[in-house]
């Protein structure tokens, strides 16, 4: 794609990819053909339906992309149309539930990209050789010192504590998801969520296993943090919209607990757990 830096249109889809994908082609089908934009103007309907379907490209995108420059923009191209999607055609608190949510996804994404930028140039003189964003050739090839890895790890991993999101980085969404178009609700809870979950697993845990296996007991104390919280709060909701935010945090939690616990059946179980918590949230 971009020769001189190393930046190839590289995609690919495994098990851990396969399902989200199906979720994603399944979900987003589903809320154009299910769900009206509820506005007055009918002259609205262009620009939400292109809006949802950008919004589609960037979580496919996400998914399947194994060049971690590539992954960076499909990721950031998701925070576009949520945030005009909450903005133009939410509900009372749409502007401050969309500012919010841009405000936390893009603050995380700026750690990524710090953590990006700095494993491919450190993985070009410890092992790969050359420059290159290609994620299979960095985890294959690139050796890391320990207290190396665990900064850019977290530098990752911030990011995708974001947007799972972690306890106690998750008040940006009963917000979005409440303020949020019923389309914007479902595909927010169904599918926008795991992008943070498969980032762990995927960039996180396979890029620098050392440092995912050295804090692990922090992620694990925060997912079971946020399952405890997430259930105690969402029991309290009188709003339909705010409990099913609030019993996804623990739900990711769950998620988050699986893949820190290390253990294949653990990890299959995380991954089994987005494709079920994404149907049936969205069904909610």
């Amino acid at each position: 794609w971009i020769e001189r830096w190393g930046i190839s249109w590289h995609l690919g889809v495994d098990g851990i990819s396969l399902f989200l994908v199906v979720l994603t082609g399944v979900l987003f089908p589903l809320s154009i053909l299910g769900i009206d934009p509820h506005n007055a103007d009918p002259r609205q309907d262009k620009p939400y339906f292109a809006w949802l379907l950008l919004l589609e490209t960037g979580v496919m995108g996400s998914f399947i992309s194994l060049d971690l420059f590539l992954f960076f923009v499909m990721f950031e191209i998701v925070l576009v149309p949520m945030y005009f999607l909450i903005g133009g055609w939410g509900y009372e608190n749409r502007v401050y539930a969309a500012t919010k949510f841009f405000l936390y996804t893009m603050l995380g994404s700026a750690f990524m990209l710090v953590s990006i930028i700095a494993t491919v140039f450190l993985a070009a003189r410890n092992g790969v050789g050359h420059v290159t964003f290609d994620l299979l050739e960095i985890a294959e090839h690139a050796e890391f010192a320990a207290s190396t890895g665990r900064w850019l790890f977290f530098g990752f991993a911030v990011a995708f504590a974001v947007k799972v999101p972690i306890f106690p980085l998750h008040t940006w969404l009963p917000d979005a998801h409440t303020q949020a178009p019923t389309a914007g609700s479902v595909i927010l809870a169904g599918v926008l969520l795991k992008l943070g979950t498969y980032g762990l697993l995927r960039f996180g845990l396979f890029l620098f296993p050392e440092a995912a296996w050295w804090s692990r007991y922090l992620w694990l104390g925060l997912a079971v943090v946020g399952i405890v919280y997430g259930a105690v709060v969402a029991t309290m909701q009188k709003d339909l919209k705010r409990l099913v935010a609030y019993s996804s945090v623990a739900h990711l939690g769950f998620i988050v607990l699986g893949t820190f616990a290390f253990t294949s059946q653990a990890l299959t179980g995380a991954v089994m757990q987005m494709v079920n918590h994404g149907l049936s949230t969205a069904a909610l």
